[in-house]
């Protein structure tokens, strides 16, 4: 192995890998845009004399054409379109009905899910298919998204270590160890390893990962919604609350057969009362905003809203049963499918001088009016210490009247092109599903996985065929399609491939590990290999993981086979230690869920720094146990 000289060049490009660490630790601009200006800084630097050799300008901005960049705008768009068909509702739905509301049981099912899927597909397209199904389970859960999608995204890069196709390091192991071969006498020759030879120690890092969630995600995990999320359902309860009076909490009850409350009409019910139903279920049917003429039937379960002292004391007196928790209407009125809304009447509404009832207005709109304000008085079925009870079911509506209503975000949608009404709401879901699409969906999903796991051909390639046969028949539009892109994880990833590439090529890289290793000479074989697989995990936060394999498997051979270790052993941990990435955003699965989930690079020092120990142990531990 020769040795390597430090030059000016060299020194360039390792101040360029202080000021990122340095942009990114410190967070004064954003990791995308601390991307751009190091990406900036690499190719003005290039013009200056002597440093012609630290990027090659016509190559710049190859990044933003690479595989892993077009891979990951490509994979977007498939989960975005198995997303529209409502594929991702059921799988979120069939994960709620084993874990339910539980953090500690939700993460378990997902990351090992997810797990499972990233053996055998590429790990970011494996995060980014979890992506909405994580998003609507927070919904519905309201558990912080910070809080899920972390094991999801930590657990879907582990489970690319279970297989020799989960990881692009793994995929090449075994070309590298035929190609390094070559340079060795017959009695140091490697054995190529099986599609699962890797299996036990990537199952155990995958188990590791989930048990350190759920045991210590308490306290490593970030525990505050984000921006987005603070300001969503809970948010539009309170201001309801504040303004209208309302209290607007949802309560599955159960009325049993037989009961007296049978045969009396929703609308007596709630003028009673003083409560709204917007939901009821009888022998499997569900009707959401059913008519206020409807008739109760036993047994049946009814969606009530309303404060809850008022409906306990009515369960108490009619011996009545509230459940714990919504069942039925889970899904529902999840905040990710209903809420409240305001609608305002405009002067020139066909509506005006008509009442709710006139209008059959639940069977018409699919929405439950809750009140009327109206200058400054509010009319509702419930009386607090501003206003009386009132049956607003047949007030006549006024110009400027503001509805307040619960609603089905679909209904609400639909209603945007009703010139009778005009929508105040705009923060609410938008997206039209389109289940009859799925089987368009479902068919490209396959085909792109097909070619990933039975052809040679590119991974963008089999990727973008499928995104590209979903928007071709209309599983999704092009602007939609355009949309579902995170161009901040698109900006930050292609920002940072040109320094890699100059880590590689200017030879800093090699001189870095020429560095560390004579540091290692001497030491036993076990301290050597921890030494190789610390070495890994270092390069692969500040290169490809691909190029960190390429570059260390030799040289982890030569310190193997000068040592007297297992060549093949050292080979194989560098292409599992490529795989520790945990402490910074720098990997395709930490950039694509930093954005969604408004995690810091600090949240990935935190909780990353002591994954990063786990795997270093666990997997040198494994590796040796097993081989």
């Amino acid at each position: 192995m020769a040795p390597v000289t430090l030059n000016l060049e060299m020194v360039v490009v390792l101040s360029l890998l202080a000021l990122t660490v340095v942009l990114f630790v410190s967070e004064v601009v954003r990791v995308d845009l601390a991307a751009i200006l190091v990406m900036v800084i690499l190719g003005g630097l290039s013009y200056l004399p002597g440093l012609g050799g630290i990027a090659d300008i016509n190559r710049l901005f190859n990044g933003f054409s690479s595989n892993a960049v077009i891979s990951i705008i490509a994979v977007m768009i498939v989960g975005a379109g198995l997303d529209r068909t409502g594929l991702m509702n059921s799988v979120a739905r069939f994960i709620l009905r084993f874990g339910g509301s539980s953090e500690k049981r939700i993460i378990p099912i997902v990351s090992g899910m997810v797990g499972i899927i990233s053996s055998f597909m590429q790990n970011v397209g494996a995060a980014s298919l979890f992506l909405p199904v994580v998003s609507r389970i927070s919904a519905r859960t309201e558990l912080p998204l910070g809080r899920l999608l972390m094991p999801m995204g930590f657990c879907a890069i582990l489970g690319g270590t279970m297989t020799l196709v989960g990881s692009s390091p793994l995929i090449l192991l075994n070309d590298l160890i035929q190609s390094t071969n070559r340079t060795l006498p017959s009695d140091l020759q490697m054995r190529t390893f099986d599609m699962f030879s890797v299996t036990p120690v990537g199952f155990a890092l995958v188990l590791t990962g989930i048990l350190y969630f759920v045991v210590f995600g308490r306290w490593v995990l970030p525990g505050k919604a984000t921006r987005e999320e603070a300001t969503s359902a809970q948010s539009m309860k309170e201001y309801v609350k504040r303004i209208y009076g309302l209290k607007a909490d949802i309560f599955e009850v159960v009325i049993p057969e037989g009961h007296l409350l049978v045969g009396e009409t929703l609308a007596d019910m709630m003028e009673a009362y003083h409560l709204y139903i917007i939901g009821t279920y009888h022998h499997g049917q569900k009707w959401l905003a059913p008519p206020v003429e409807t008739t109760i039937v036993a047994p049946c379960r009814l969606a009530v809203l309303g404060r809850r002292k008022v409906i306990q004391e009515i369960a108490d007196v009619y011996d009545l049963r509230i459940e714990d928790r919504l069942k039925v209407f889970n899904e529902d009125f999840s905040p990710a499918q209903s809420g409240i809304a305001e609608i305002v009447i405009p002067p020139n509404s066909r509506v005006i001088g008509k009442t709710a009832r006139d209008l059959f207005f639940r069977k018409t709109y699919g929405l439950n009016l809750l009140a009327i304000h109206r200058i400054e008085q509010t009319l509702s079925y419930v009386e607090t210490e501003e206003h009386e009870a009132t049956r607003i079911g047949t007030v006549q509506f006024q110009a400027g009247d503001t509805l307040v209503v619960q609603t089905q975000w679909t209904a609400l949608t639909r209603l945007k092109t009703n010139p009778d009404f005009v929508i105040v709401t705009s923060e609410f879901p938008q997206e039209e599903l389109r289940p009859k699409k799925v089987g368009w969906a479902l068919l490209f999903f396959l085909v792109s996985i097909s070619l990933i796991l039975f052809t040679d051909v590119r991974l963008s390639l089999c990727l973008l065929t499928g995104a590209a046969g979903m928007i071709v028949t209309r599983v999704l539009s092009i602007d939609e399609a355009y949309r579902a892109v995170s161009w901040n994880t698109v900006f930050l990833l292609a920002g940072l491939i040109p320094l890699g590439q100059a880590v590689n090529d200017t030879g800093t890289a090699e001189w870095i590990a020429q560095q560390v290793l004579r540091l290692l000479e001497g030491w036993p074989v076990w301290s050597l290999q921890a030494g190789v697989a610390i070495l890994a995990t270092a390069f692969t936060l500040i290169m490809s993981n691909v190029g960190a394999t390429v570059l260390l498997v030799p040289l982890a051979v030569s310190i193997a086979i000068a040592a007297g270790g297992n060549p093949a052993l050292f080979a194989m941990t560098v292409a599992i230690s490529t795989s520790n990435s945990f402490l910074i955003p720098t990997h395709q699965v930490n950039a694509l869920i930093m954005g969604p989930a408004g995690y810091r690079v600090a949240d990935f020092v935190r909780t990353g720094g002591i994954m990063t120990i786990l795997f270093l142990i666990v997997s040198l531990v494994m590796m040796n146990w097993v081989f």
